[in-house]
């Protein structure tokens, strides 16, 4: 489960405008900034969810911890 300071943090770190997360996840880019714009676990559905977490991982970004234990992210490098 992904929190919305997580998404925050890995669409910045990837250098990501929100139109680029959207075309990545298949995910509307007014969805993306409502997540965003939350604190905590978003209210999105687990799909939209999903997508994002993916499109992320697939762009080396590792989600560690959990909503109430030290959430953050890794970010692995592609050589």
């Amino acid at each position: 489960m992904l929190i919305a300071a997580q998404i925050r943090a890995a669409r910045l770190a990837l250098r990501w405008s929100v139109k680029e997360l959207s075309e990545q996840s298949g995910v509307s880019t007014s969805t993306i900034k409502r997540v965003e714009a939350g604190n905590g676990v978003p209210t999105v559905s687990a799909r939209n969810l999903a997508s994002i977490q993916s499109a992320f991982e697939a762009a080396g970004i590792e989600f560690v911890g959990s909503p109430n234990d030290a959430p953050g992210i890794r970010i692995h490098t592609r050589d």
